[in-house]
């Protein structure tokens, strides 16, 4: 990874996007992938999308991640001036207490604590995981007015204000590696395909989608408005190398291991095929997981829409997801870049991803 890419990545990972308020990450983005590719676009909920040209008669790929990331809204705010949440995605309550938080409100960000009853007073019945509703963020306020003078009204999001950090040997540590660093993975993608000598016979788009978190939203519009031939969804998924964690159950994905191939579900079995055939080729390591019924990501509402999009999911090992620490390994982003871009330059005009009948 270039210095460059690198400084991108952290402060991606540290820019703050929640579901439906992705507009802060989304600017820097696109100004990263404006550098490589022939121009970069967007829709009317914030979905963007970086496009690098192919041949007239050549394929259109879709390498597609989302750019939310879990938090909290504003619920109530109490005539004392504590101020009570609701979840923005699947975030996680029983993280929640004691820790630092960033509102996004009419005056700029505000930071505050979600409180913690002391460990002296409090009963048994305050140990056991908490209701979202039962979170309150102080902000130093004694007073609703003066939480309203703060510029905080119900409707504001807020985050963790924990950062990212290197840990360890090629490790990252952080809030919202799921799946800001998916983002970064796709441009640096567009940014490898760009610098070929020859152009590829295919157009290739990087979306960077909103909504994730809350239902795929972003990923069904921008999907039925490009209508790629052809999609590879890049998300994360449970790393299950670390204690208490049932394999039998989740399955066996390691950290370092490289990145996941999904099958079943969305994923269509040409397209599943041809990332396998590239990652052999290629000597790429991949680890393989099941998804019975559904995959829980955007590849859900991507390979549905219209006549149907021949899509697989590509997932970057995670430890600790929906978590303020959440550990990527930076030997897998490597190896999943090197992946979709394999993938790219192996799709030929004449390609048709269709079951074979």
């Amino acid at each position: 990874m270039s210095p460059s890419s690198k400084t991108f990545l952290l402060d991606l990972l540290a820019t703050p996007s929640p579901s439906g308020f992705e507009e802060r990450g989304q600017r820097k983005w696109m100004a990263y992938a404006r550098q490589f590719a022939d121009r970069v676009e967007s829709d009317s909920y914030g979905s963007a999308w970086a496009t690098l040209e192919g041949g007239k008669d050549g394929r259109c790929i879709m390498f597609e991640a989302h750019a939310d990331e879990i938090g909290y809204m504003v619920r109530h705010i109490s005539a004392e001036g504590f101020i009570y949440v609701d979840r923005i995605g699947y975030a996680d309550a029983a993280t929640a207490r004691g820790r630092r938080v960033e509102i996004f409100g009419d005056k700029g960000t505000v930071r505050g604590v979600i409180g913690n009853i002391a460990i002296h007073i409090r009963g048994s019945s305050d140990d056991k995981v908490p209701k979202v509703h039962h979170l309150a963020i102080d902000i130093g306020a004694s007073s609703a007015k003066e939480v309203a003078k703060a510029g905080i009204r119900i409707g504001h999001p807020a985050v963790y204000a924990d950062g990212v950090e290197e840990l360890g040997t090629n490790k990252l540590c952080g809030r919202a590696l799921d799946n800001r660093i998916g983002g970064f993975i796709i441009a640096e993608v567009i940014a490898r395909l760009s610098k070929r000598k020859a152009r590829l016979p295919s157009t290739v788009y990087a979306v960077n989608a909103v909504q994730e978190e809350i239902g795929g939203n972003g990923a069904a519009m921008v999907t039925h408005r490009l209508m790629p031939d052809v999609a590879i969804v890049l998300d994360v998924t449970h790393a299950t190398d670390t204690p208490e964690i049932n394999e039998k159950k989740h399955g066996n994905v390691s950290l370092g291991g490289g990145p996941t191939l999904t099958h079943g579900a969305a994923n269509h079995i040409e397209v599943v095929k041809r990332l396998i055939e590239v990652a052999e080729k290629s000597g790429i390591a991949v680890q393989h997981e099941a998804s019975s019924r559904t995959t829980g990501t955007d590849a859900d509402v991507i390979f549905t829409q219209q006549q149907g999009i021949p899509s697989a999911l590509v997932s970057l090992p995670l430890r600790y997801m929906h978590s303020v620490v959440e550990m990527a390994h930076l030997d897998d982003v490597e190896h999943t870049i090197q992946l979709l871009v394999a993938f790219a330059e192996s799709v030929k005009a004449k390609d048709d991803f269709r079951v074979r009948l």
